[in-house]
């Protein structure tokens, strides 16, 4: 097999990933909004470490400004919820000790594409929340939203004390180049990620992929975080070193399954199929602090892995929110490759597998890394 490579004029354009993806916007029942409780559900088992990373960092540095970002912080209300207890943790301790609180400068990034008008619908129930926990000592909270990709700078230099960023690093600054330099033809067909039928080269250009971003993610950081502040990051990760792991692999083989399944029925061509690919890595902890040595302006105080477990309920309502969920993630992407025509069906199709798939007993965890990184 030939190295995958970006050349060759017959191939189609490589997905615009900046000016594309982005969570369902609104509120309605197919919303990220509304179907972002897995996403929660992973936020929720790392509370307790970005509270502390955060309230640690503001009793050794005690700026009278204290200034959070949270990068990739989408449209429902789980951009707003970190953000609120990180506030209200460094609020009682000053409280407690007798210290003035600081004022609060938020900066909520995702890609320009993302609905930061549902995100802002929510601060008057944010501001609720923050007097209600802190009575007369309501502190000063200045909310900004920062569209752009955080892979590349965002801020101005040493402006920041905490950054924070969930489940938002695994999806890559672009596609891959999968395309075979001899042939010009997909070297991933039928796949839209890594699986255990993808030839070694498909890993090895999604590795490269990673390697790339997770430096520059670092390298852009690293001038806008002051010395001795952190960054907390929390991605979706493998647990092995292979690829072939089921926990990383499954709900993508069986996407590409509902895709196969619409080809059988006339919905959508096998040409197209074979062409789309997702922007996703799921690394390893050893890539990642790989990629933190490597770029050398960061201690990796903590690297975790956490495991989830998903459902709890019978089996086609686990399918339905599985389904909902990755709705509300990929109808970006899906829609602009094969065309809105195709959504409902391919996410019906990918309900009934999923549910099948839980009847026959099969994994429903899902594994992510946690990381404390301190700017040296």
């Amino acid at each position: 097999m030939a190295s995958s490579s970006l050349h060759g004029s017959d191939k189609p354009p490589s997905m615009n990933v900046e000016a594309i993806l982005q969570m369902k916007a609104g509120l309605g029942d197919d919303s990220y909004a509304k179907n972002s409780v897995i996403q929660k559900e992973s936020m929720d088992t790392v509370r307790s470490l970005v509270i502390d990373s955060a309230t640690q960092l503001y009793q050794s540095l005690r700026p009278e400004m204290f200034t959070v970002a949270d990068l990739g912080c989408s449209s429902g209300t789980n951009a707003l919820g970190m953000v609120e207890d990180i506030i209200t943790s460094i609020g009682k301790l000053c409280s407690s000790n007798g210290s003035p609180t600081p004022e609060f400068s938020v900066l909520l990034n995702d890609l320009p594409a993302n609905d930061f008008n549902t995100v802002f619908s929510h601060l008057p129930e944010f501001t609720a929340k923050l007097k209600q926990a802190a009575g007369d000592q309501l502190p000063m909270v200045f909310m900004s939203g920062v569209p752009g990709s955080f892979y590349g700078r965002l801020f101005p230099k040493r402006s920041l004390h905490f950054v924070c960023s969930f489940a938002s690093l695994h999806w890559l600054s672009q596609v891959p180049p999968l395309y075979d330099d001899e042939t010009n033809t997909p070297i991933n067909k039928g796949k839209m990620f890594i699986s255990s039928t993808s030839p070694p080269a498909v890993a090895s250009a999604y590795l490269r992929q990673f390697q790339r971003d997770f430096s520059l993610f670092l390298r852009s950081r690293a001038a806008e975080v002051v010395s001795g502040g952190r960054v907390v990051i929390t991605m979706l990760g493998r647990r092995t070193e292979g690829y072939a792991d089921v926990e990383t692999t499954l709900l993508w083989d069986l996407l590409s399954e509902s895709l196969a399944a619409l080809v059988s029925q006339g919905l959508t061509e096998q040409e197209k199929v074979d062409a789309y690919d997702v922007p996703f890595y799921a690394p390893s902890v050893r890539e990642v602090q790989q990629e933190v040595t490597t770029e050398g302006s960061f201690s990796l105080d903590v690297v975790r892995m956490y495991e989830a477990t998903h459902g709890g309920g019978d089996s086609k309502s686990y399918g339905r929110m599985i389904a909902m969920t990755a709705r509300a993630v990929h109808e970006s992407m899906v829609s602009h490759h094969f065309g809105p025509a195709i959504v409902d069906p391919l996410f019906h199709m990918y309900s009934e597998l999923v549910t099948q798939s839980m009847e026959k007993g099969e994994v429903n965890k899902s594994v992510q890394i946690g990381m404390v990184l301190t700017r040296l």
